[in-house]
């Protein structure tokens, strides 16, 4: 994989461009996908952005989001506009299976990849170009700093400052998580100069959901949730029927393994959701235990050190299982 800088001299010859975000794309990858379409259109580029699956119906305030291409929705018309570009930027995400069905397609096309990604072991071989620096906050702060780099600092726009401070924001953990540096409120600073109004970006984010969703988090704290006191450890178990009963949808489980790390003492939580074609699971954790490891080790994942997240094609009961005995075997690294 050559460095990024590479491209810098090309971002002036019009061509037809590709983003691509990971499944289920979050305010990260979305942000990071819009902000650089809106960047990346002032040079007469055409761009398309093809989302691997659905998002969260919350996200959809974000500028643009209204063009993005569902790829499980409209595969043909994704297939016919991947056909003709010319360049495929990858974002916040660094293997292409997570890509969920368009992995075969984004593999087998014949124009460049270009990487943008902050998570940890990038498969470099599938791309061309890229910067992958698991320092950084988010995937959104690496655009940031991508426009800067580029020399263009001057093409930042009220779209672009909105959709990189909405992922900063929630891959920071409204900036409560260590990948916070000083670097991340430098970034702030400059977007709050440039115009930016974050109390609109936090209610869009935050306060912008439907009253089932409240009912259903009190549901999974009260109903779901075991504390293992001896392992310092939460585990959420979230069955089909309940995403049924409280009419879940995409982007509704955000944040929800959050809500534990507020129990003193806890290192590790896990929350794991029966959906229909395998069970996901999501990792937090605090101080020393590497969540990126765990994920891969037990549950074909990965991510960050704090934050990651896996996989199983077993049955619930059965990868609840499995959680028991990775915990237990785990136990010198959480007590």
């Amino acid at each position: 994989m050559k460095p990024i800088e590479d491209i810098f001299p090309l971002l002036n010859q019009t061509k037809r461009i590709v983003i691509v975000p990971h499944q289920k794309p979050d305010a990260d990858a979305m942000g990071a996908s819009l902000a650089l379409s809106h960047f990346l259109k002032q040079f007469g580029h055409s761009i398309s952005i093809i989302s691997p699956t659905n998002w969260a119906g919350w996200l959809n305030w974000m500028p643009g989001c209204n063009e993005v291409v569902d790829y499980d929705m409209f595969k043909e018309k994704a297939e016919k506009i991947l056909d003709q570009a010319e360049w495929v930027f990858c974002l916040d995400f660094n293997a292409l299976h997570r890509t969920k069905n368009l992995a075969t397609k984004l593999e087998h096309v014949t124009c460049p990849r270009i990487l943008i990604d902050h998570h940890q072991q990038p498969d470099e071989k599938k791309f061309e170009w890229g910067i992958s620096n698991t320092n950084k906050s988010s995937t959104c702060e690496m655009i940031y700093d991508f426009i800067y780099a580029s020399g263009h600092s001057d093409k930042f726009t009220k779209e672009m400052i909105d959709c990189i401070y909405a992922g900063v924001v929630a891959d920071t953990g409204s900036f409560r998580f260590s990948s916070t540096t000083a670097a991340v409120h430098q970034l702030v600073a400059d977007l709050k100069e440039r115009g930016l109004e974050h109390m609109h970006v936090h209610n869009d984010l935050f306060d912008n959901f439907l009253e089932n969703r409240m009912r259903f988090i009190g549901h999974v704290l009260i109903n779901r949730m075991e504390v293992f006191y001896e392992y310092n450890t939460v585990l959420l178990v979230i069955p089909k029927s309940d995403l049924l009963r409280f009419q879940v949808k995409t982007g509704d489980t955000e944040g929800l393994v959050n809500y534990p790390q507020s129990i003193r003492g806890i290192k590790l939580v896990a929350i794991v959701i029966d959906r229909d074609e395998e069970r996901k699971w999501s990792f937090r954790s605090k101080g020393d235990f590497d969540c990126n490891t765990f994920a891969r080790k037990y549950f074909e994942g990965g991510g960050h050190y704090n934050a990651s997240g896996g996989r199983s094609s077993l049955s619930l009961d059965e990868t609840v299982k499995n959680f028991h005995i990775a915990m237990k075997e785990n136990i010198h690294l959480l007590q």
